[in-house]
């Protein structure tokens, strides 16, 4: 038969167009096949029965609990039968070999193609090993934990003795890729899951439908799945890597997500989507105990002993930790509780089934708590009509901006490990339409995107709240038109006063930005205090500047100082706080020309227009326009 199948790959290959012919040999192989295969397993199974295969399972009342005692048949063999065995062994390993080969030529691939954990031959060992222990199974339905402890306890006593004995008869029958080992801790694997499947699975799925037993069968459910995991974990231990030189590093992880009891929901998608369903509503529910205690939204900070200027370092702003952050401690239990979802899956064999229960739960949990933050937000008074807010309101707004942070920094982190890449390119290719989610870069794209948002609408949550504050406070200030038209000369070696009525404004805002500055993370401190100079500056610029106003030289001084006074609340920030003030800062070089430069640049600027904006860079103006210079030349008074 391997001689006949030499002859169809060349056929196969050189005459591609003799399609019927091929057809008409494989038709007339199978049929020699299918009496050829279980005559072999037929006679194989005979021979294992009168080896004494399988030894006694499960001890009796009265005898040793362990199994390391009882006797291996495949060590215990004699000469004669274990020359029968490797016949009959070898025999099948040909069958498979034969079987990949013709799969692999139908589908025109790689006769490797195949799976790399099964073989003929362990399946007839473990095969009698299932009718024996269903019947221990079918006692411990109170007792799960019991089925699984006996597949391991199985798997573990055999295996060095089904190695010793199999591996070279899998050596000499060249099957390439193949190991005893593997082979027999994937169809013990597979054995406990088909009876999970069947016996266990079904009866809860059915069960779940009954609304009188939802929370009874979702417990029951969870507790399955504690031990489905734990069991993954011990037997993929059996097959440690280090042990096996000749596996390739990038199969070793496929070979061992193969051997997961988890597989059974990979031909099931509706079992799927209910496991997903209990998982996130046991992590839901106990993510909202956590959210009622109030400690959990108190800030982490770092207690460090800093100058002013050594906090503008730029390593301040490389936020890693959540204490950098100075996230709640409500974000790392979100974590916890999201990355305990994921790795509940991660020996699901197929990469899309992962993908889905991750999507399902894992994701679905984080939109949920995305929600909590936009209501936590919400609930403070930032964004109702009145500025009258406590400090209160600032803390609870930027804990919710440091979490948002925090989330974002972790999943991003999360996104960059080879698993997640792996799925995130296998959810990207199998979308049909490529322009749908064609930016979506990482597997958490989506929720990235949403943290980040909601970051920057809070953060001008606050900027708004501090313009506003201000922009209230000042209103008498901004009108006062008398205090910049005052006639009255003083020298500019005097100590003039800050306005009285910019006083209450200046101390409002200083005591808010430290409040931000306290509870926000450096990253989005810094943007907010930057937004809030350049708004104070947009806003002092239209509100004085551009309105009927006239300033004498004692008003353009007494606006100098009261500009001085704005400058320092912002000198704890940065060396130099006048450059994010441009305009103020454009509109006092203008004011404080002598009458001769005024006119002299006035005259500039109305007859050459092309020149205009370079005759302005030499006198130091450089964020006005043209028009808006002239505006504030002809406010200045003599």
């Amino acid at each position: 038969m391997n001689s006949i199948e030499d002859m169809l790959v060349n056929v196969l290959k050189y005459h591609c167009q003799w399609n019927h012919l091929l057809r008409c040999v494989d038709a007339r192989v199978d049929k020699a096949l299918a009496v050829l295969r279980p005559k072999v397993i037929a006679d194989h199974r005979a021979l294992l029965a009168s080896m004494g295969w399988p030894p006694k399972l499960v001890p009796t009342n009265g005898e040793d609990r362990g199994l390391s005692n009882v006797p291996n048949p495949l060590v215990l063999m004699q000469v004669e039968k274990r020359k029968r065995y490797s016949y009959s062994f070898l025999a099948l390993c040909a069958l498979q070999h034969l079987q990949t080969r013709r799969e692999g030529r139908k589908q025109n691939c790689s006769e490797q193609s195949s799976s790399i954990n099964r073989l003929w031959a362990i399946d007839e060992l473990v095969s009698p090993i299932t009718a024996r222990v269903e019947y221990h199974f079918s006692k411990w339905t109170d007792q799960p934990e019991l089925i699984f402890a006996l597949v391991f306890r199985i798997t573990r006593d055999f295996i060095i003795g089904v190695e010793d004995v199999l591996q070279p008869l899998i050596d000499e029958a060249r099957l390439v890729g193949f190991s005893a080992r593997e082979a027999w801790v994937f169809s013990m694997v597979q054995m406990l899951s088909e009876f999970l499947k069947m016996k266990t699975f079904s009866y809860l799925v059915e069960s779940y439908s009954k609304k009188d037993m939802k929370l009874e069968v979702a417990s029951l459910w969870l507790h399955f799945i504690d031990l489905m995991v734990a069991f993954d974990k011990h037997m993929q231990s059996l097959i440690n890597p280090e042990n096996f030189l000749y596996i390739k590093h990038d199969i070793f992880p496929t070979l061992v997500r193969g051997m997961s009891v988890l597989n059974l929901f990979c031909s099931n998608p509706r079992w799927l989507k209910i496991w997903a369903r209990i998982e996130l509503k046991h992590a839901w529910k106990k993510l909202k105990a956590e959210l009622e205690d109030e400690r959990a939204w108190l800030l982490h900070e770092k207690h460090e002993t800093q100058t002013p200027l050594d906090s503008n370092s730029s390593k301040d702003y490389l936020l890693t930790t959540m204490e950098d952050h100075k996230a709640p401690c409500i974000a790392e239990l979100v974590l916890k509780i999201v990355w305990s979802l994921i790795d509940r899956c991660q020996t699901l064999p197929d990469i899309s089934i992962r993908i889905q229960f991750i999507r399902l739960s894992a994701g679905k949990l984080l939109w949920h708590f995305l929600n909590v933050l936009i209501t936590h937000c919400q609930t403070s008074a930032l964004h109702s009509d009145g500025w009258d807010c406590s400090d209160n309101s600032v803390w609870m707004v930027s804990g919710s901006i440091n979490t948002a942070a925090y989330l974002e920094y972790k999943l991003q982190e999360w996104s960059d490990d080879i698993n997640f890449l792996d799925m995130c390119n296998s959810e990207n290719d199998s979308r049909l339409d490529i322009n749908v989610r064609a930016d979506n870069i990482c597997f958490f794209s989506e929720e990235i995107n949403a943290l980040a948002e909601l970051e920057m609408n809070w953060l001008m949550e606050i900027i708004t709240f501090l313009l506003r504050q201000f922009e209230t406070l000042s209103w008498e200030y901004v009108n006062c038109r008398e205090q910049f038209e005052i006639g009255r000369e003083i020298s500019s070696e005097a100590d003039p006063a800050v306005s009285p009525n910019l006083l209450e404004p200046l101390d409002t805002l200083k005591s808010q930005l430290d409040v931000a500055k306290t509870s926000l993370n450096a990253k989005d401190f810094l943007d907010l205090w930057r937004s809030t100079a350049d708004g104070l500056d947009h806003f002092i610029f239209c509100s004085i500047l551009e309105k009927d106003i006239h300033f004498t030289e004692t008003g353009t001084f007494r606006f100098g100082s009261d500009m001085k006074a704005l400058y320092s609340v912002f000198q704890q920030y940065c060396s130099r706080p006048e450059a994010f003030f441009p305009c103020i800062r454009d509109s006092l070089k203008l004011l404080n020309m002598s009458s001769k430069e005024l006119k002299c640049l006035e005259a500039v600027l109305v007859s050459e227009d092309e020149l205009a904006a370079n005759y302005l860079q030499e006198f130091g103006v450089s964020h006005l326009s043209v028009d808006q210079v002239l505006k504030v030349l002809r406010k200045r008074i003599f």
